[in-house]
C-alpha cells in the first residue's frame, strides 16, 4: 500500500477584492499545482478552526487582511498554538503576523527601515519633511492609511499606547519586493513606475539588495514558509524597508514567466514536504 499523502487544509478567501491584484487567481493556480503532491481542501479563515483538526497541516495564503476576521483568526491562532498545529507560516512570526511594532523595534536598532514612530511627541526623531505617512499599527492592505502634513495640528499619534505609526513621506524612486521559501531567494520584483503601484516587472537584485533582503528574513527567524520583504529606493540609493510580510503575502505570480511559476511552486512543495516532516 503506498504511504498516505499529506493532508493540507488550504486557506484562502476566494472573493476578497483586493485593488489591483486579483488574489483567487493565484490561489486557484497554486493549489492546482500543490494537488500533485498533497491531499488539498480550501476553506474560508473563518472555518479554519473549526476544520484544522482533520488536517496534517494548515497552510495560510490569500485570506485577506486580517482585520476582515479578527475574532475568527485570534481562536484559529489559540487553537493552533494550543495543540501543536503546524501553520504554515509558523505562527512565530515577528513582522506583519503579529503587527507592525517591528517597524519600531526596527527603527530603533538601527536596521535600514522606513524612520518610524508611534507619537506625536517624538517627531523630532524623524528626518524633515513636509508631509507624514500615517497607518494603524494593526492595519493591512492599505486600510486607514493617510499622508498628512502636520501630524501635531490633526492630533495623529496623541493617544496612550501609541495605536498608529508616523513616518516620512519618502520620495521614492521605485518599490520592489523580494521573495522567499524559507531561507532561499526566489525572485525579485519592482514598480518602476510609482503611479502603477501593481504593474510589476522582474527585477534582477544586486549581492547588496540580496543581502539587504536577508537582514530581515534572518531577523525574523521563520524556519519554513514564505516571505515577502517590501523596500523602496530611496533619493540617496539605499534600500529601506517598507514591510516584512510573513503571514499571507501576495506573490504576484502572474508577473513571473512559466519557468519561474514552476520553479517557486517546485520550491514551495520541497518547503511543505520538509515542514510535514519536522
Amino acid at each position: 500500500m503506498p504511504p498516505a499523502r499529506p493532508r493540507i487544509l488550504y486557506v484562502t478567501d476566494l472573493a476578497y477584492q483586493a485593488r489591483g491584484r486579483r488574489y483567487c487567481d493565484e490561489d486557484i493556480f497554486l493549489t492546482s499545482r500543490l494537488r500533485e503532491d498533497f491531499d488539498l481542501a480550501l476553506c474560508h479563515p473563518r472555518d479554519a478552526a473549526a476544520l484544522m483538526d482533520a488536517f496534517d497541516a494548515v497552510v495560510v495564503r490569500n485570506s485577506g487582511p486580517v482585520l476582515g476576521h479578527q475574532d475568527a483568526y485570534d481562536e484559529f491562532r489559540r487553537r493552533a498554538i494550543a495543540q501543536g498545529t503546524r501553520v504554515y507560516n509558523p505562527l512565530s512570526g515577528k513582522a506583519d503576523m503579529a503587527g507592525k511594532q517591528y517597524l519600531l523595534d526596527l527603527t530603533v536598532a538601527g536596521f535600514p527601515v522606513i524612520p518610524t514612530v508611534d507619537r506625536s511627541e517624538d517627531l523630532h526623531l524623524l528626518p524633515e519633511c513636509d508631509r507624514y505617512v500615517v497607518k494603524p499599527k494593526l492595519g493591512a492592505d492599505s486600510i486607514g492609511l493617510r499622508i498628512v502634513s502636520d501630524p501635531v495640528a490633526e492630533g495623529v499619534g496623541g493617544e496612550p499606547g501609541g495605536t498608529v505609526l508616523i513616518q516620512p513621506c519618502v520620495e521614492f524612486a521605485y518599490e520592489v519586493s523580494f521573495y522567499f521559501v524559507d531561507h532561499d531567494f526566489q525572485y525579485a520584483l519592482y514598480a518602476p513606475h510609482t503611479d502603477r503601484r501593481w504593474q510589476l516587472e522582474q527585477y534582477e537584485p544586486t549581492d547588496g539588495d540580496l543581502e539587504f533582503a536577508r537582514r530581515f528574513i534572518e531577523w525574523n527567524g521563520i524556519d519554513h514558509g514564505i516571505q515577502r520583504v517590501d523596500a523602496c529606493r530611496a533619493p540617496g540609493g539605499e534600500l529601506l524597508l517598507v514591510e516584512l510580510e510573513d503571514l499571507n503575502p501576495y506573490l504576484s505570480l502572474d508577473a513571473l514567466d512559466d519557468t519561474g511559476r514552476d520553479a517557486f511552486v517546485a520550491a514551495m512543495k520541497a518547503s511543505l514536504h520538509r515542514f510535514y516532516l519536522r
